[in-house]
């Protein structure tokens, strides 16, 4: 063991004597841990939130959308074919989207519609995994009645099940000479998914894509877009950017996931950046009792010190080891926060006790999802405010002039 840290050791256990030191010593590590703590589960939360949304978003929205500024996309098939040849494309799939207005002997509500391929559905939308009654697949079915998949909230609020009928209004059903006239047509539900979030939820509905087509009136085998799936969403912005390379610009637009909800998940980026500072500064308090607890302990070793350096320690050795001393203390703190905040979080994760109202958050649990990259950052911080608390103190206690400190000895 090294000069510098053997008396660091020996100066920390003689605190148990000194009481009023001592107790300074374990408010500051007490200020560290509760920092620790604190962050690991706050950032763990964030993550959570920030990564459940991100999946209930592409659970029923595709990775990358082309979509054109005219009334609508006729050869589909070939935007498709192209798309999926680009690098990273797993699928794609050409979709109706349009808002109707859905009626039951229980109510009325508005609809956002989308049409799409049964068969391709599942390839390109991760719909599937959220189904809670029926099967996606379901809508191509020919027997009976066009089949409809609504949301858990919407099926709830008009009580809908299962093979409930519905009537489905599109305000630009015909055409005619004198303009548009509505389009009412009978829907069977075939399907109910459940996302969690309640704007889906209540107010998402899909259909065949001919079956839209066929309710808005379209003039023709008309998409209104082409949704994309790639290999990894977040790649999706540099796929999104070499797929406007190879269909051209106007007048279709790509759009990635990320550019569409950019608001929202910059707003989630910049609040969990703000926590971070704001409990930081709990290890920051924690950190200037370490200040505190080696400011009153050079002090107290003047004597020491000054035998120390008269013995031919250098002040670069007395400054090492109250800076070792200081840093012990932190370490302790940190590795404490971790032993704390890491069984909280996954408790958190695991019981999921804490239940938030669906109505008002994406999410009906706390998520918690842990990040080595956080994890790493947050230990690195607290220990480098705990490393340059012991700055100040260490460079005092090696200013020490030998012959004044031990003049009345």
């Amino acid at each position: 063991m090294r000069f510098e840290l053997f008396v660091a050791f020996r100066y920390l256990l003689a605190l148990r004597r000194q009481a009023f030191i001592s107790l300074i010593s374990l408010f500051a590590v007490f200020g560290v841990c509760l920092g620790v703590a604190s962050l690991i589960v706050v950032i763990g939360v964030m993550n959570g939130f920030t990564h459940d949304l991100r999946e209930k978003i592409l659970g029923v929205n595709a990775h990358v959308l082309i979509t054109s500024f005219e009334q609508g996309i006729a050869d589909y098939e070939e935007l498709v074919d192209r798309a999926e040849e680009v690098d990273g494309v797993e699928g794609a799939m050409p979709f109706v989207y349009s808002e109707v207005m859905l009626s039951t002997p229980r109510g009325v509500k508005g609809l956002a519609l989308r049409g799409v391929l049964p068969d391709r559905a599942g390839g390109v939308l991760g719909l599937a995994g959220y189904m809670k009654a029926g099967e996606i697949k379901d809508l191509g079915r020919e027997d009976g009645p066009p089949g409809v998949v609504v949301g858990a909230e919407l099926a709830s609020r008009l009580g809908l099940h299962l093979g409930s009928r519905v009537n489905l209004l599109s305000p630009t059903g015909r055409k005619t000479s004198a303009g548009f006239t509505p389009k009412i047509s009978v829907f069977q539900v075939v399907g109910v998914f459940d996302t969690g979030m309640y704007e889906y939820d209540s107010s998402l509905g899909y259909v065949a894509m001919d079956k839209a087509q066929d309710l808005l009136g379209f003039d023709g085998d008309l998409a209104t877009g082409v949704e994309v799936r790639t290999s990894d969403p977040e790649r999706a912005e540099a796929i999104s950017e070499d797929l406007r390379e190879r269909i051209g610009e106007f007048p279709l637009s790509v759009r990635s996931w990320a550019e569409m909800n950019a608001n929202l998940f910059a707003a989630l980026k910049l609040e969990k950046t703000a926590m971070f500072i704001i409990l930081a500064l709990i290890i920051v308090v924690g950190s200037f009792s370490i200040v505190t607890t080696l400011v009153m302990l050079v002090m107290k070793k003047t004597r020491d010190v000054a035998v120390l350096m008269s013995m031919g320690a250098g002040r670069s050795t007395v400054r090492r080891i109250f800076m070792l001393q200081g840093t012990i203390i932190g370490a302790v703190g940190t590795v404490a926060g971790y032993l704390v905040g890491l069984p909280v979080a996954w408790l958190l994760r695991r019981y999921q006790f804490i239940e938030l109202p669906r109505n008002v958050y994406p999410v009906d649990y706390l998520p918690v999802r842990l990040e080595a990259f956080d994890l790493g950052v947050i230990g690195v911080a607290a220990f480098l405010l705990c490393f340059l608390a012991t700055i100040y103190p260490a460079r005092r206690a090696a200013s020490l002039n030998p012959a004044d400190a031990l003049r009345y000895e």
